[in-house]
């Protein structure tokens, strides 16, 4: 097996790896590091949990050499303000004992502080899309010493709505300089961009899209609604003992805060919640605590899904399905990292069937469907967004016309009836009423004749 001395890296940058305790590199890093160091234009495709962030640091800062430049060297692009903040903190971890300038930039923040920063001078610039275009356009940020493109996440940033802006900064760029992409899933979005922008990066890929990660036990309680899927979390939050760091999805903020004050009042403060209504710092702020073990878990969106490395999640439970299948894999990756074992739970409404119907099909895997316990009660009410949601298609499944009552074929068979034009039941057509007048001068023409 592979160590990071094997990669002949700078006693500086060894030096710090080494006081991180890191001792083997994993697969995408040994896989990507040869790559990147040839100069060649890479698109790696790895799940999320896979170190990807040090698998393109760490050959980046093996040629680091001290430049007196006030613009950016390196930028890297990456889909939420959680992530910006936590690679620079691995860049700063990484560079501890190197002359490297580090800059996060993202929304939501007062610009002119960024601005400043970004005057200061700065060599390693990581950012949201979003920010990255305004001091772009602003003038403040320019692109005249990159060598080197880090677009991490491609497929969320994508996926977030961030094209435009992707394809604003990289049209401001020159052509001269190395790409070096990363993106859990290849989406037809990110095949488009490639195709435009970049010139056959080379693919380096640890694992096909949709493979689950191995350590990930997935269990699966067919619900029938909200409130439903609320008594069973109660449940096992009160009667499994190894559920003490955990991550609840939910697909919308508000749903999240209805899930939060619902489950605070049988666990008091024991959990957070991130959403992006919430502020930078009570984002920060709770992620901090749930990495502490202050908080027991965090019911959040989407947004914790992809990226942010916080260790040791020990069940990921889906309150409602992840309304894509790469979504779901993203969703479950935060467990079961650093080769440890973790377990993902979901609930599935009838209506919630196609996704997870879709979930499985991608990962070439059924998910494995307990008994919901006996003693959870039933809740007869639905919140608003399930009321139009009752009636819902069945699936996959072929429905027995046999075990259809009687008053079902007799109505089949009356369907069956075609019309063949005959006086039947079928009202006479009315015609328009005739004009006298009209009809009298036609007559008197008639007679002239």
């Amino acid at each position: 097996m592979k160590t990071f001395q094997d990669f002949d890296l700078p006693k500086s940058l060894q030096k710090a790896i080494d006081e991180l305790g890191f001792v083997n590199p994993t697969p995408i890093q040994e896989k990507s590091f040869s790559v990147i160091l040839s100069g060649r234009d890479m698109m790696g495709i790895a799940q999320t949990g896979t170190g990807k962030t040090f698998a393109y640091l760490l050959p980046i800062l093996k040629q680091w050499k001290f430049q007196d430049n006030e613009s950016p060297r390196v930028l890297i692009l990456v889909p939420t303000r959680e992530l910006v903040v936590q690679v620079v903190e691995e860049v700063e971890k990484l560079t501890k004992y190197l002359s490297v300038r580090s800059l996060g930039i993202f929304g939501g923040v007062n610009i002119n502080t960024q601005r400043k920063n970004l005057a200061d001078g700065v060599d390693i610039l990581v950012g949201t899309p979003g920010r990255v275009m305004d001091l772009s356009l602003d003038g403040v940020l320019r692109f005249d010493n990159l060598q080197k493109l880090v677009i991490d996440e491609f497929d969320e940033i994508l996926n977030l709505g961030f094209r435009v802006q992707l394809t604003s900064i990289l049209s401001m760029m020159k052509s001269k300089r190395q790409n070096i992409m990363f993106s859990a899933t290849m989406t037809e979005d990110v095949d488009d961009v490639l195709d435009e922008f970049f010139e056959f990066p080379e693919e380096v890929s640890l694992a096909p899209s949709g493979t689950p990660l191995e350590q990930i036990q997935q269990k699966l309680y067919h619900i029938p609604n909200f409130l439903t899927k609320i008594n069973l979390i109660k449940h096992i939050l009160s009667t499994d003992e190894t559920t003490d760091r955990v991550l609840i999805f939910v697909n919308n903020k508000k749903l999240v805060d209805v899930a939060f004050e619902l489950l605070n009042e049988d666990f008091p403060d024991q959990f957070g919640v991130i959403h992006s209504n919430k502020t930078q710092n009570y984002r920060l702020s709770t992620m901090a605590n749930f990495q502490n073990s202050k908080l027991r878990g965090i019911i959040t969106t989407d947004v914790m899904a992809r990226g942010l490395d916080i260790s040791d999640i020990s069940h990921v439970i889906n309150l409602q399905f992840a309304d894509s299948p790469e979504k779901y894999m993203h969703r479950i990756g935060r467990t079961g990292r650093a080769d440890k074992e973790g377990i993902a739970i979901s609930f599935v409404a009838p209506y919630e069937e196609e996704q997870h119907l879709a979930a499985e099909t991608l990962m070439n895997k059924e998910i494995e469907v307990f008994e919901m316990p006996e003693n959870i009660e039933v809740s007869e009410k639905r919140l608003e967004f399930e009321k139009d949601k009752r009636r819902f298609k069945s699936i996959g499944k072929k429905i027995n016309t046999d075990e259809r009552g009687a008053a079902f074929h007799e109505k089949k068979d009356k369907n069956k009836k075609v019309n063949l034009g005959g006086p039947g039941k079928t009202k006479p057509r009315k015609t328009a009423p005739r004009n006298r007048a009209v009809e009298a001068k036609k007559a008197a023409k008639r007679k002239k004749k």
